[in-house]
């Protein structure tokens, strides 16, 4: 069995196992980072700051059977503020035509922005490679706790949602784009800026181009890479857009990752959350599956994945996952469609 939760202090020594598996910037192999990190989110769930800045909740998903956490993911409530900016580029165009030679061309362009009231941000999502391809659709239900926790608790989250997807990376790991524009201007490699963003943007305005980047300049692969995702992210970006997210027409000014928004109000799990009071009266339950959330003594926040029946204000569960999670009658439960 799997459950989703938020996290704990207990999780730091798999966490850490963890980043060291996959590329996993929002946690990276760093003990002290992780450490840090994880408290910061178990206050956020039990005391969040009035500063949406400040707060990063972090969910796991534990596979009880070896007690083990073996996926992750994470909401910051607010990514951009006038002392961290949330930086991007836009996309556009510029069409040029010369009337004494009747030769026309429209050129693709890449401006850097920033935000400084930026909406809520997702992402850290990440599963062990053990796990993939399961058929309890793990990556799936570590994706969409994060909305169910944002149906259930709004007021802590901006009306925006934002999303940045990896691009595609050459055969040596490096990012095109990153190596057409990023180096030459800021003398550094991929994952030194990377760092040092997250902690201070200041470079970032200071060195990058401040004025229109021609596309057509740009190496063949870094020009392609402008918008897309990587093979293994297509699946992330697919579900977005099934659930209510659209391309911004802006992406990253590091790697050309794409960025994806969605008003909370109308993303589609969040519009079809229902809620009800457990009974436990024996009832036909059927095949329609839901995440569900209720409260526990052990965590601010705990999920499952099951099929459910939810009748006026009364839900119906099957009667094993009842038993194995001690659930009491009249128990509040609020549930997103899987």
């Amino acid at each position: 069995m799997f459950i989703l939760r938020s996290v704990s202090i207990n999780d730091i020594n798999d966490l850490y196992d963890l980043s060291g598996k996959v590329l996993f910037l929002n946690l990276p192999h760093n003990l002290d980072i992780i450490t840090s990190k994880v408290k910061r989110s178990l206050e956020c769930f039990e005391h969040p700051s009035q500063d949406l800045e400040d707060n990063y909740y972090y969910f796991v998903l534990e596979d009880l059977s070896t007690n083990t956490v073996i996926g992750v993911s994470m909401i910051h409530a607010q990514h951009g503020t006038e002392k961290e900016p949330h930086f991007y580029l836009s996309v556009g165009s510029e069409h040029k035509y010369s009337q004494t030679i009747n030769t026309g061309f429209v050129h693709g362009t890449l401006k850097l922005g920033l935000e400084t009231n930026g909406p809520t941000e997702i992402g850290g999502l990440v599963l062990h490679p053990d796990y993939r391809g399961n058929p309890n659709k793990l990556g799936k239900q570590i994706s969409f706790v994060r909305f169910l926790y944002m149906a259930q608790y709004p007021e802590r989250f901006k009306p925006v949602i934002h999303s940045e997807l990896m691009p595609p990376f050459d055969n040596d790991g490096k990012s095109p784009l990153w190596e057409a524009i990023g180096r030459q201007f800021l003398n550094m490699n991929y994952d030194e800026a990377d760092l040092l963003s997250r902690n201070n943007k200041e470079f970032i305005l200071s060195l990058y181009p401040s004025e229109n980047i021609y596309m057509t300049l740009l190496p063949y692969q870094a020009r392609n890479a402008v918008g897309k995702v990587g093979k293994d992210t297509e699946p992330v970006k697919n579900m977005l857009e099934k659930i209510g997210f659209n391309y911004t027409n802006e992406v990253d000014p590091f790697d050309g990752g794409p960025h994806y928004r969605a008003n909370l109000k109308d993303i589609k799990l969040v519009k079809n959350q229902v809620s009800g009071k457990l009974s436990l009266d024996e009832k036909d339950i059927g095949p329609k599956e839901y995440l569900i959330s209720f409260k526990s003594e052990k965590y601010p926040f705990v999920a499952v994945r099951t099929i459910a029946k939810f009748d006026n204000d009364k839900v119906y569960l099957p009667t094993k996952l009842i038993a194995s999670l001690n659930l009491k009658e009249n128990l509040e439960v609020v549930a997103i469609p899987f």
